[in-house]
């Protein structure tokens, strides 16, 4: 068997698939001789190709070696019995005693209780499994790699004939429950970046057409791939010298990794060895990108998991050189109002697009931690991800409303929905206008208690947006976000480098940086990373780099040296006891030991100070305040262990309020403390940036808050119309309430009094 597999054996039996294909009769003939060739071919007293139906349901096809009275009766939903479990996992699966396998499930009217080997293939288009072509044998056969392998290509070729809508109509894949053309749809997702927009839908079509699958001369498809790549890497240099980037730039960091990407040699020489089994270029590279999606959607981490757009931007790329296709971004009749529709896309890809054409993105896969996300919070692009079934839904022309504040989309909006929307829009702009009025004034109550508003960043980008904002500083430097864009941990001359430049764009407003919080979701990709049941309580934040001190140290030299002879103010994250904060900050202590030994020119004034995101720290908050320059309240994490509620858990959104007794009461104790300690207390998470939790924080004791710099101007506007003491008192009041939320008599007050929440 395995002398019969060699690429020569490979690419003989790809030719006669090839044949057979475009042989006369319907598709359903063909494909019931196809069975037959495979199985001899392979040695199989049974092949049989089971198709995708809508509803999730795995049909019986055809087959060689089954009862054939069981073909279209025979039916698997997705998950069940193994050929379930290999379209639902769409992983090769091979088995020498299938029938002991626990997800065996026995269809008597098939008459495979004779066969105890089995070897099954997803049969995969556009990373998704459009059925599973299976061999079985009598005997306890132990199939080889070179067996899967040759499965696996034979699949990809049997995908065209599934993918061809002739065995099952194309409009039966869509979901049921789908609207049809010309009805409003409106799509639950992700929210991957903030904003309103609505347009015309332009889709991305990332995927390229392969119209010939197998190939004559496999060394003329060789030289084919070798001068695609060549010409897809003058494409990224291209992009990067039209880019208006400079080196240390986040988004220049970003292309640098999509470009090792396109270096890599393992993948370049995946897609020479199926082009040695017979396939031509632009199927060698489908193959393998199709392997790869399959195998990298079950990667626990979650970074890797979302390098799978790169490596498909890569792959269609590719592509398009080999075929000669343009890419919608080279379209000169892009609309004035472009909303992207795309399954996945890659940083270069949305580069290439138009910016001032650009509305909007919408995406059927995405995180917020992605490269084009992050590339689209740079451009202030409204963008929601993990929109299901997107592509299938929209229509080129389609008008498409992106609503990123809430990670939802509507298709084809009623004249009603448009103009809803068309109306926030104006009220957003004019709302920005306004702010822009007041940008320059302070941000003081009518009875002239001042409020430091600050803004949250992540990326040396975001400073841009200090002046325009009108924010007095960064209350929260994310520090982790340019270590998870890179392919290793930048040193301390690369750190430094960067903390310089920000310090310098902010041109003497304070920055609070905090220290690296990595592990949870936020993994990199050059640490290993232990799976944990519960990362974001696990080994995470301090926690991670007590136990790797050379890391936190290290980032502690980049940020002295970088702050010499100027302000620097640090925290650490998730900090759950005094101990901890002790423990790090005796790191801290070391280095600026070293440095002085060193004579080098250190930071003045050093603030060190902690975040308060744990509420065990609240029953050590005397002692500890004896010990920080500075206390900051990380409402996202704090609230989600305050309440033991998965704030990434969508049957848990909405089910407790931050505006709760509890919390208020909360807060109100940890701000008295801070005050007659003399302690300043901020917050940094979500909450500090909605106007009315803003109030209310105010009204506790707050006097400083930071959150993303979009918000700053509702919040200052708000803060300008209030009047503190009457709110200060009316909060007694609520904190002793025994209410599951005040949010609606917080609402009563400001509309009673004129302030704009």
């Amino acid at each position: 068997m395995q002398a019969t597999l060699g690429p020569g054996a490979t690419r003989r039996l790809l030719k006669r698939l090839r044949d057979m294909m475009a042989a006369a009769g319907t598709a359903q003939q063909r494909l019931d001789r196809i069975v037959k060739i495979i199985a001899a071919d392979l040695i199989a007293e049974v092949c049989s190709v089971y198709v995708m139906r809508a509803g999730q349901v795995l049909e019986l096809f055809a087959t060689e070696g089954l009862n054939p009275d069981a073909v279209h009766k025979t039916r698997l939903r997705v998950g069940e019995g193994l050929v379930g479990e290999i379209a639902q996992t769409a992983r090769t699966l091979a088995l020498a005693d299938a029938q002991s396998h626990p997800n065996f499930a026995y269809r008597p009217e098939t008459g495979e209780e004779i066969y105890h080997s089995l070897m099954g293939v997803p049969i995969l288009r556009a990373g998704r499994s459009l059925g599973v072509l299976v061999l079985q044998n009598r005997t306890y056969r132990e199939y080889t790699d070179e067996e899967a392998e040759a499965l696996q290509t034979v699949a990809m070729v049997l995908a065209e004939l599934v993918a061809g809508g002739e065995l099952i109509g194309t409009a039966e894949m869509l979901r049921v429950d789908d609207a049809g053309a010309g009805t409003s749809d409106r799509i639950e997702g992700l929210r991957l970046n903030e904003g309103i927009a609505i347009g015309t839908a332009v889709l991305h079509q990332p995927r390229v057409s392969v119209r010939q699958m197998v190939a004559d001369d496999p060394q003329a498809e060789a030289r084919r791939l070798r001068e695609a790549m060549s010409g897809m890497r003058v494409d990224i240099d291209r992009i990067f010298q039209t880019s208006g980037l400079s080196e240390g730039d986040e988004r220049w960091e970003i292309l640098e990794t999509y470009r090792m990407f396109a270096e890599d040699r393992g993948w370049l020489q995946r897609i020479s060895e199926a082009i040695e089994t017979g396939l031509t270029a632009e199927a060698a590279v489908q193959k393998v990108q199709e392997d790869n999606r399959a195998r990298m959607v079950q990667i626990p981490d979650p970074y890797l998991r979302e390098r799978i757009a790169d490596f498909d931007d890569l792959a269609n790329r590719l592509l398009r050189h080999l075929t000669g296709d343009r890419t919608a971004a080279d379209a000169a009749d892009l609309p004035d109002d472009t909303v992207l529709v795309a399954r996945s896309l890659g940083p270069a890809e949305l580069l290439e697009y138009d910016r001032r054409k650009l509305k909007g993105v919408v995406l059927e896969e995405g995180s917020p931690t992605a490269h084009v996300a992050i590339i689209a919070h740079a451009l202030d692009l409204p963008m929601v991800g993990r929109l299901s079934d997107l592509v299938a839904r929209v229509e080129a022309g389609d008008t498409i409303v992106v609503d990123g504040g809430f990670g939802q989309a509507i298709l084809r909006p009623s004249d009603d929905v448009r103009e809803t929307f068309a109306a926030a829009i104006r009220q957003r702009e004019a709302l920005r206008q306004g702010y822009a009025a007041i940008r320059k004034l302070p941000a003081v109550t009518k009875d002239g208690t001042p409020i430091s508003l600050n803004m949250n960043a992540g990326l040396v980008i975001d400073i841009d947006n200090l002046a325009e904002s009108g924010a007095d500083g960064v209350g929260l430097y994310r520090t982790e976000i340019p270590f998870m864009i890179r392919t290793s941990m930048p040193d301390v001359v690369e750190q430094t480098d960067l903390y310089r430049r920000i310090l310098d764009r902010a041109q003497g407003r304070p920055v609070v940086f905090r220290t690296l919080d990595i592990g949870g979701d936020k993994l990199l990709p050059y640490m290993e990373n232990t799976p944990q049941e519960n990362p974001a309580m696990g080994l995470r934040a301090v926690r991670l780099t007590l136990e790797r001190p050379a890391i936190l140290r290290e980032q502690v030299r980049g940020l002295l040296r970088a702050a010499a002879g100027r302000r620097l103010d640090l925290m650490f994250p998730m900090v759950a006891d005094v101990a901890e904060f002790d423990a790090a900050k005796e790191l801290v202590q070391i280095e600026i030991a070293r440095e002085r030994k060193r004579g080098r020119n250190l930071p003045d004034p050093i603030h060190i100070g902690t975040m308060m995101e744990v509420p065990s720290l609240y029953w050590q908050l005397p002692q500890l305040l004896k010990r920080v320059d500075f206390l900051s309240i990380g409402s996202n994490d704090l609230l989600q262990f305050f309440f033991a509620c998965d704030r990434g858990n969508p049957e848990m959104a909405g089910r407790y309020d931050a505006l709760s007794p509890p919390v208020l009461s909360f807060f109100r104790a940890i701000a008295a403390e801070c005050d007659a300690a003399n302690v300043p207390l901020s917050l940094c998470g979500d909450m500090g940036g909605r106007p009315l939790e803003a109030m209310a924080l105010i009204g506790v004791g707050f006097r400083r808050l930071s959150m993303p710099f979009p918000a700053i101007g509702a919040v200052k506007a708000m803060v300008r119309s209030l009047d503190l003491p009457p709110l200060a008192k009316y909060l007694e009041e609520l904190c002793r309430l025994a209410d599951h939320s005040v949010r609606k008599k917080l609402q009563d007050f400001a509309r009673d009094h004129n302030i704009p929440v």
